[in-house]
């Protein structure tokens, strides 16, 4: 199995996410509880990391279960959750098995989010939920800078889809990984194409720009 990208920053990850992201986290986290909403069934983690949104699924009353590439990730996630390592465009998992899958910040550490998404419709239960919280793909990526508070400069590599290693933050996440960019109308897209309704868009940010785009779709029953 391929080796993931996090495999290598795994330990540091953890400790980021819980203590220079931790505001940034909860914010991520508000998003999702009210996207997702209350539960009482399994809801799949896809690509969950370290595990650091399991607590927030319980608290709403699901069983969460986690999948992810990233073995080093998967290290600290059993100690939140049931994990098991693989790929989100290929889960072991049978067609219609779930009433609700997340991912969560997610979409851009991977080269097709869209064949993700197609996986995440195959093993939803009809009236089941797929909630995707991200980066808000219009302000937040290498095209991007956001050094000055409460102002984004956009510029032409917003219509690239590459991986990219550039960052206006030197010591954040991207720059140590790269990430690939999906424009907004690819992502919506990608939940359309997935046979999957899409039944409501959030955006927040911690200033007047809003960085995280959530979004909440349903397959038909």
């Amino acid at each position: 199995m391929t080796t993931a990208a996090y495999d290598a920053i795994a330990d540091w990850y953890d400790d980021y996410v819980t203590t220079a992201a931790a505001d940034y986290g909860d914010r991520v986290r508000a998003a999702l509880a009210e996207l997702l909403g209350p539960g009482a069934g399994r809801c799949l983690d896809l690509c969950c990391g370290t595990g650091a949104h399991a607590a927030e699924l319980r608290r709403l009353g699901w069983r969460p279960v986690g999948v992810d590439l990233s073995a080093g990730q998967l290290r600290h996630a059993r100690a939140r959750l049931p994990v098991a390592r693989g790929d989100g465009t290929s889960l072991p998992l049978a067609d219609g098995s779930l009433p609700a899958v997340v991912c969560v910040l997610a979409h851009t550490d991977m080269p097709d989010y869209p064949a993700m998404v197609r996986e995440a419709a195959r093993v939803l239960a009809p009236g089941g939920r797929l909630v995707h919280v991200g980066v808000h793909p219009c302000f937040v990526g290498a095209f991007a800078d956001r050094s000055e508070p409460g102002r984004a400069v956009i510029d032409g590599g917003y219509a690239e889809r590459d991986r990219s290693f550039r960052s206006w933050n030197s010591t954040g996440v991207r720059a140590r990984v790269g990430a690939w960019h999906l424009p907004l109308a690819d992502l919506l897209n990608a939940v359309t194409d997935a046979g999957l309704a899409l039944t409501a868009v959030r955006e927040s940010g911690a200033g007047p720009l809003p960085d995280i785009l959530a979004l909440q779709a349903g397959k038909p029953a």
